[in-house]
This record gives structure tokens, C-alpha cells and sequence, in this order.
């Protein structure tokens, strides 16, 4: 896996990569350059005097990167950790961690008893993803009814239309659904048993079908043209229609409106669970340990911890500020307001523990003595070049889980959440109706403008700024030539500060 050093170097291989150079000929373009073959590099910078780093000398410039290495199997390593994160927040710096990695030898026991930790919240993640499963099932076939209820219930809408051949296929469709649901129950003394099965009933089913009334409610067939042996039958079976017409159209709303109120409690059911879910699955993803491979200094039998932890802090430059204090050119206290992108003076921490886990006497926890190496690096980056980095992290390994995580719990709700909205958001002709009417009714005056004759616009769904490649744009006269140096030159100042005051207060030798 790439480093966070080799992909900086990625996003601009012309600063940050020994190799840049050569990398931008072979592949073209900075995106498709594979973070494995950077060879990264921190800003260059060289020294004065008083060793303090600046920019601009050729040939003796060095990477602003300065490593302290402190070995002490009798002191925890938490005291360094901390030391350095509240030095760089103290000089304006604002912190997050990167990556945080850890492996233990199989013999040791703290192994095992992350190991075990890690077993339970596995076993309470997937617990609780059985349920996530079942109850999306459910959404699901909720969805699915009542699709079919709203074709069914669309029927019935036709029958109030102004359209003539959409209120004779309405009720077309629902004698065919009559026929198949309720009076094929009948048996043989069904319309179509008798129809297909009894000699002298074979026009029943057309007749059925033809007889026709605009109310719906005195059709009788007495309009058709059949003997009395057919109409003695087709009689009573339209009034039976007539009223099972009725009867399921109130039935089958309010069997709408139940499982729309159902889907609504099932989906805040799978919003809690996967909101249950994702702090074991994240803490059962935080307990695994890193694949070391053929590093030497894990031995299986030995009682031995290594472990990773990067931090990058940014601290904007204020470019009217240093203008003013004449730091930048005078001319850019008025342009700085135009400028479109802001800079940031940037350092990263990477720490490199090799510890000796000592479990505290009658306490659950264990204590960390052994060597530790911490590297200041140097970087001026952009707003641009920081969300690139940011989107790389997520495309790389250690972004894989995460959205592992985010796939079981809030993917599969999202790719139905478009249908979902659909049915819980939708509202009642007779309410839309009202609305329509109480808004026209509000501004009589809004009509004469004609504001009412034209239709809402659907809202553009706005698209996910995550998804799309951030291109990074290469730096203007200015930003190339003033801004970005200053932010490189005090970010380098910051990391020999740091590193100077940590060695003095620990009695090291001064910097030579």
C-alpha cells in the first residue's frame, strides 16, 4: 500500500517526487501515475547560519524532513505521541490523523486479548446485520405491493375520468379482475366455468363484459339482446360486481394507506439498526491488525507491538496578512481577496513505535516502553491538492472497509431510498386538489399574471462532489512564485522548530 508521503508526491509529482519528472513522461498525467513507484520528497529547502531553513539556494538544498528516534523500554510511548500533537497544535496547526495501524506477535498477550475484543464485535456487528437483512426484505416486498396496489388503485382513479375509452378500460380491467379473483371462487357456477363447461352459456363472458352504464349503479344487462336464460344469470352477477367495485376500492385504500405506514416504521427500523451496526463493525475493523510481512522486528514468540500513526496539520496562510507584513509583495493586499484557491503551510508526523505491551497489575490495559521514531515533514499545499488527497485515501486500502461498512448499512437503503420517498411522500388527490384550490384562492389577482397556469420545476438533484475526480490545476505567476514558497518556508520552520525544542528538552545534542 502506498504511503501518504508517495501520495502527496502523486498529486504533485513536480514538487514532491525525486521521480517526478520522469513519471509525468512515462504515464502523462499525474492521475494515472501509481503512488507505489513515487519516490517521495518533503519541500526543499536549505539552512543559514543559524540553521534556520529557507528557499532558493541551489545545490544545497536538503528535505525539509527532520527524525528523532528515542529508545526507552522503561518509559510508555503516550508521552511522546502527545508531546508532539499538542507542540503542532500549539503553533497554529490543525490536526487529524491519517492512518493508525497496529500488529502484535502471535505469542504475545495482548494478541490474544485484542484478538478476543475484536471476535465480539464481530459476532454484535453480524448479530445485528441478520436483522438489517430482514427488515430490508421486508421494505422490500412492502415496495413491491404496493406497486401493485397503486396499478390496481389506478383503475379505479380512471373511473372518475372525463375521458370516455379510459373509463370503459377501467372497468373493463376490473371485470377481468372480478372474474379471475372473486367469481372464479364459484367453481363451475362461475361466468367462465359456465361459459367454457355448460353447453348454451358461451356468450355469458361477452355479455358480462358489454353490459355498460354510465352510473355503474342500475346496470341490469336489460339493454342486451340475450334470451332470458343467459340474463337470469348475467343479473345478479352485475350487481354483485357493482357492489364488489365499491367495496374494494374503499378496502384496497386503506390497505394502501397501511402499508405506506408500515414501510415508514420498517425503514426507521433499518435506519436504527444500521446506526447499531456501524460502531462494531468500525471497532471490529480498528482491532484488526496490519499484515507486517517479512519486517524483522516482529518475531511470532516475542512479546513485541509495532505500531503506525500519521498526522498531517494545515495552517492557511493568510496572504493579506503577510502582505502587510511585507513578507509578500504590497500589491497583493488587494489581490488577495480575487484569489480563488487557498494555501496552506503543511507538516506531517510519522510515527514508528517498536513497544514491549506490559499489562497494568489488576487493570485491563497495557503499557507500551520501547523505541520510538517520529519524521517531520515539511509541505505546502492548496485546498485543491488537500481534497486530492483526501479522495486518494479513499480509493486506496485504507478506504476499503470503510465503505464495506457504509455498503451493508446505507447503500442498499440509498439505492432504494428514490421509491421510498416516492410512497411516504406522496399525497392524496382530494389533499392535492385542496392545496390546488387554496392557492388559487389566496391571490386572486396571482392568476391574472398567469403564475398559476405554470407547472414546478422539478429540483435538480445536486451531484455528489465525491464522486468526481478533483483536478488539480498548476499554480499561477503568483501562487508559484509567492505564495506557496512562503507557506513551504514557514512550514519548514515549524518542523525545525519542533524538532529543535523536543531535542533540547530532552538533553540531545544540539542540531549540526
Amino acid at each position: 500500500m502506498a504511503t501518504i508521503e508517495q501520495i502527496i508526491g502523486k498529486i504533485n509529482p513536480k514538487l514532491y517526487a525525486k521521480n517526478g519528472s520522469a513519471l509525468l513522461k512515462k504515464y502523462k498525467s499525474s492521475d494515472k501515475i501509481p503512488a507505489e513507484e513515487v519516490k517521495p520528497t518533503a519541500v526543499q529547502v536549505s539552512f543559514d547560519r543559524d540553521f534556520k531553513p529557507q528557499l532558493g539556494k541551489k545545490g544545497m538544498s536538503t528535505d525539509a524532513s527532520h527524525s528523532i528516534l528515542y529508545d526507552s523500554s522503561s518509559e510508555t510511548l503516550e508521552p511522546i505521541y502527545f508531546w508532539v500533537l499538542e507542540m503542532v497544535e500549539e503553533m497554529g496547526f490543525k490536526v487529524e490523523k491519517l492512518v493508525d495501524n497496529f500488529t502484535s506477535s502471535p505469542g504475545s498477550g495482548h494478541f490474544a486479548e485484542l484478538g478476543q475484543r475484536a471476535t465480539i464485535m464481530q459476532q454484535q456487528g453480524q448479530k445485528i446485520l441478520g436483522d438489517v437483512n430482514t427488515v430490508l426484505r421486508s421494505v422490500l416486498n412492502i415496495i413491491y405491493d404496493l406497486k401493485e396496489f397503486r396499478i390496481r388503485l389506478d383503475a379505479y382513479n380512471q373511473l372518475s375520468s372525463k375521458d370516455k375509452s379510459k373509463k370503459e378500460a377501467a372497468i373493463m380491467s376490473l371485470k377481468q379482475i372480478w372474474m379471475d379473483k372473486v367469481d372464479m371462487q364459484k367453481g363451475n357456477s362461475s361466468i367462465k366455468g359456465m361459459a367454457l363447461g355448460q353447453a348454451g352459456f358461451q356468450t355469458l363472458i361477452d355479455a358480462f363484459l358489454v353490459v355498460k352504464d354510465e352510473s355503474l349503479e342500475d346496470s341490469s344487462g336489460e339493454e342486451i339482446d340475450l334470451n332470458d336464460r343467459v340474463k337470469r344469470i348475467l343479473k345478479p352477477r352485475i350487481v354483485e360486481f357493482n357492489l364488489w367495485m365499491k367495496q374494494s376500492e374503499i378496502e384496497l385504500r386503506k390497505r394502501y394507506q397501511l402499508e405506506k405506514t408500515y414501510l415508514k416504521s420498517q425503514v426507521s427500523s433499518l435506519k436504527l439498526y444500521s446506526r447499531w451496526a456501524k460502531p462494531y463493525l468500525k471497532a471490529a475493523f480498528a482491532l484488526e491488525q496490519k499484515d507486517q510481512g517479512r519486517n524483522p522486528n516482529l518475531v511470532k514468540t516475542f512479546n513485541t507491538i509495532l505500531l503506525e500513526l500519521t498526522l498531517l496539520g494545515k495552517r492557511k496562510l493568510d496572504v493579506k496578512a503577510e502582505a502587510i507584513a511585507e513578507d509578500l509583495p504590497r500589491d497583493l493586499i488587494k489581490l488577495s481577496e480575487k484569489m480563488k484557491r487557498t494555501y496552506y503551510s503543511c507538516l506531517l508526523v510519522d510515527f514508528k513505535f517498536r513497544g514491549i505491551p506490559k499489562q497494568v497489575a489488576q487493570q485491563s490495559h497495557y503499557a507500551f516502553g520501547g523505541q520510538a521514531e517520529f519524521t517531520l515533514k515539511a509541505y505546502a499545499l492548496n485546498d485543491d491538492e488537500i481534497k486530492k488527497l483526501d479522495q486518494e485515501l479513499a480509493k486506496s486500502d485504507m478506504g476499503d472497509v470503510l465503505k464495506l461498512i457504509e455498503g451493508t448499512t446505507e447503500e442498499s437503503l440509498e439505492q432504494l431510498q428514490e421509491e421510498i420517498d416516492f410512497f411516504l411522500d406522496e399525497k392524496d388527490e382530494t389533499q392535492q386538489e385542496k392545496e390546488k384550490q387554496a392557492q388559487s384562492g389566496s391571490n386572486p389577482f396571482m392568476a391574472l399574471l398567469g403564475k398559476y397556469d405554470k407547472e414546478e420545476k422539478p429540483k435538480e438533484k445536486k451531484s455528489d462532489s465525491k464522486t468526481k475526480d478533483i483536478i488539480v490545476k498548476t499554480d499561477n505567476f503568483i501562487e508559484g512564485k509567492h505564495v506557496r514558497p512562503l507557506a513551504a518556508v514557514e512550514a519548514a520552520q515549524s518542523g525545525f522548530t519542533i524538532f529543535d525544542v523536543y531535542k533540547k528538552a530532552h538533553g540531545m545534542p544540539s542540531y549540526t
